[in-house]
């Protein structure tokens, strides 16, 4: 048989032999003539009159060497397919042609699939990815559309092979991985008192100065809704007691000024009179000057309370990322002590108590009482009955959450009771959980900075594929092994993710790359951000140790002490394989307690897929949330803060402790003082306490029931108020299958 190669090869003297392919996913290989060889003669035989071998390797030859050293996979096929049709075998150049043909529509059936159950609004976990997320209007599918399509391009251009594999295997997920190529950074704490103080400009319109309260409520919920559009994760405020303390002063010197305008009186000397408290009297009773005060003090808090219910009401009206979902935000109050202090988070309280609309709960901003000793915990502290009165909003509310200060890892030894910016020194959260104070790399700090990103790794997959190991010395040291090697690719990939963003401009986030980053003044416009974002931590986060102590021992870590103990070794060397990565790629790398909502179910997926059901490991549809005790399994809220504490140490980018208590809460606002009793026994750092409220809509009927769906006074179907990862829903209707799942499991704490 002839082999074609009878072709002069000085004839190709002024081509080149290709010698590497480039495919369609982005990975360069060395070129194989074999593959160009088998389509074209799978082309063939499906004609009348077969193959030819000679013309086979005629074809091959002539494309080999009339290309240039790198082609791409499509190159490749479009000469192939002029060479078919230059022979005279046209009738396998249609087949050939028509084979390229199914092969393009295939792939991109998937994709076409998957927009139709987008346009046609279907409830799956693909558009349930993210509870605050409505993907059923047109800005949400939008969203959807380009999320899903920029997804396979990050995986085919910008992930290495050993990560792109690693993703693959279901080892790890890289989070808000839509937004990898827009170099967005997670999140950041505003310092709010820059904006207030200074103005700003965003878009096509510029913000003066703050002058009085109404103004700084209205510029918060600005500043949290335009970096929103600036970010992929989270908006918080760290300290917005102390940031709109002024302006509860000027608001009150405004008043006292109207006064003088209407009665002729000089009462300049009231203007910085000492208040010891803003609380609205009676006047009856009341003379001159002290008549005067008292009247300007109740206009005072009547402003500052309406402004805080613009603000709540703002943030739960207000939409950002192409008009989807409203600001994932969170506001950090509680420390500042001043008379102005206590007003902003007296009238916060008491807005949120009262609720939005027909008395519905607000479900943003997530909200977080500062708890600490000395300052709003004990009784004779200052800010005591403000934390009461915080305990009994979130009996109704579910909001605030419980940030707790004396935890040993959340202390700062610069805070001082006199500076009247401490909160510098006080650790701030975003309500999901994330955590940010440690800094290597400049002041320790949670204001003006935030993560960069995170990713998380699946411990449970590295337990199942160590199952079969009988010795359990064995098995968990194989364990250990493959933990390190996936941590190795986690924090590789994190650092080329951040040499990636580092190469934004500062254009392109112009209010958080202006003012609220810190060290962000010198920047111009064209700079890159590169020698700023340091200041931000790296996430390497990981889910279900449940299920990954059950596959490794037998049992869970709330009923074993020897799983408890295996736990905290696994964790604690996650904490150790972090501090070694900081040093190697000089980052803020932090072990995350990661906030799992669409990924508790996809990595479980998988796992079944490929192992099938295994009893605690893959038998649910979800797997268990970071460190926490299983939410199916029965124990009192002591026993779950004991096992689930000495984890917050070692997960300082961020952890949650979660209570669910049962009955009416409205009538048992001490049981909320307990829990936060047991955070300050146990050393804990941030909690919440979960517990059933439904509302109607209608005509604002709250009760406690669990049996009831309907409003036993109007019959409106009740809305009920569910916390998700951190933050609430008030409907299920957007949760994916496998929250639904986690949610239908969890059982009261008693």
């Amino acid at each position: 048989m002839q082999s074609g190669r009878g072709d002069n090869p000085e004839n190709h003297n002024s081509t080149k032999m290709i010698q590497t392919v480039v495919k369609r996913d982005g990975r360069v290989v060395g070129y194989n003539e074999e593959k160009i060889k088998a389509a074209i003669r799978k082309a063939m035989l499906t004609t009348e009159m077969g193959e030819d071998e000679t013309l086979i390797q005629k074809i091959t030859d002539r494309v080999g060497m009339s290309g240039k050293d790198r082609m791409t996979v499509e190159e490749i096929q479009d000469k192939v397919e002029i060479e078919l049709m230059k022979s005279a075998r046209k009738d396998v150049a249609k087949r050939y042609i028509a084979y390229r043909d199914q092969r393009s529509i295939a792939r991109r059936a998937k994709t076409r699939d998957m927009f139709l159950e987008i346009i046609e609004a279907k409830n799956n976990d693909v558009t349930r990815e993210n509870a605050n997320m409505n993907t059923d209007s047109p800005a949400g599918m939008m969203m959807k559309f380009a999320s899903e399509t920029t997804k396979p391009f990050v995986d085919d251009y910008l992930l290495t092979a050993a990560v792109k594999q690693a993703v693959k295997n279901n080892y790890i997920h890289i989070h808000d991985k839509d937004y990898y190529p827009t170099k967005s950074l997670t999140c950041v704490q505003h310092p709010l008192d820059r904006i207030l103080e200074r103005g700003f400009v965003a878009g096509h319109g510029e913000s003066r100065p703050a002058k009085r309260i109404e103004t700084a409520s209205v510029i918060a919920c600005i500043s949290l809704e335009t970096a929103q559009n600036e970010m992929h994760g989270g908006q918080a405020i760290p300290a917005f007691d102390f940031y709109l303390a002024p302006f509860v002063r000027r608001s009150y010197i405004e008043e006292v000024k109207t006064l003088e305008q209407l009665t002729g009186e000089n009462l300049s000397d009231l203007y910085e009179a000492e208040i010891d408290d803003f609380l609205k009297k009676d006047l009856e009773g009341m003379t001159g000057k002290e008549r005067y005060m008292q009247h300007a003090i109740n206009k005072t808090v009547e402003r500052v309370h309406q402004s805080m219910e613009a603000f709540i009401h703002n943030m739960n009206t207000i939409h950002s990322r192409g008009g989807n979902q409203v600001v994932f935000s969170s506001i950090n109050y509680g420390t500042d002590t001043s008379a102005e202090g206590r007003c902003v988070i007296r009238e916060l309280l008491k807005s949120t108590y009262e609720g939005v609309g027909n008395g519905a709960t607000a479900i943003f901003p997530i909200q977080i009482w500062k708890k600490k000793r000395g300052v709003s915990y004990l009784p004779e502290d200052r800010n005591y009955d403000l934390y009461k009165l915080a305990c009994k909003v979130t009996a109704r509310r579910f909001f605030p959450n419980f940030l707790n200060l004396d935890a040993t890892f959340n202390r700062d030894e610069d805070w001082r009771e006199d500076d009247p910016k401490r909160y510098l020194h006080e650790v701030a959260t975003m309500g999901c959980r994330t955590r940010v104070f440690e800094n290597r790399y400049g002041e320790r700090t949670s204001v003006g900075r935030g993560n960069l990103s995170f990713t998380t790794v699946n411990i449970v997959r590295l337990a199942i594929e160590v199952m079969n190991v009988q010795d359990k010395e064995e098995r968990i040291e194989r364990f250990f092994e493959k933990l390190d090697d996936v941590l190795d690719i986690t924090a590789r990939q994190l650092n080329e993710r951040f040499n990636f963003q580092k190469t934004a401009l500062a254009k392109q986030f112009p209010l958080v790359m202006s003012v609220l980053w810190n060290h962000t003044e010198n920047l111009k416009p064209n700079d890159t951000i590169e020698s700023v974002i340091n200041q931000g931590t790296l996430g390497i986060g990981f889910i279900g140790l449940a299920e990954c102590l059950i596959a490794l021992v037998g049992k869970h870590h709330g009923e074993s002490e020897e799983a408890q103990a295996l736990g905290l070794k696994i964790v604690s060397h996650m904490r150790s394989r972090v501090n070694e990565y900081c040093e190697k790629y000089e980052h803020n790398y932090s072990v995350l307690a990661t906030p799992a909502e669409g990924l508790s179910g996809k990595f479980t997926k998988k796992d079944r897929k490929t192992f099938g059901v295994i009893p605690g490991v893959t038998d649910k549809d979800y797997y268990t949330n970071s460190n926490h005790v299983p939410v199916y399994y029965h124990c009192s809220p002591r026993h779950k803060a004991k096992i689930e504490a000495p984890y917050h140490p070692l997960t300082t980018g961020g952890h949650i402790f979660y209570v669910e208590i049962d009955g009416d809460a409205t009538h048992n606002e001490e049981s909320i003082m307990q829990i936060v009793d047991m955070m300050d026994q146990y050393n804990l750092g941030y909690g919440s306490v979960n517990h059933n409220r439904n509302h109607c809509p209608k005509c604002g009927y709250e009760n406690a029931s669990k049996d009831e769906t309907t409003c036993p006074k109007c019959g409106t179907h009740f809305e009920t108020i569910q916390r998700i990862t951190g933050y609430l829903v008030g409907t299920t209707d957007r949760w994916n299958s496998g929250k639904l799942a986690e949610l239908h499991d969890r059982i009261v704490h008693k």
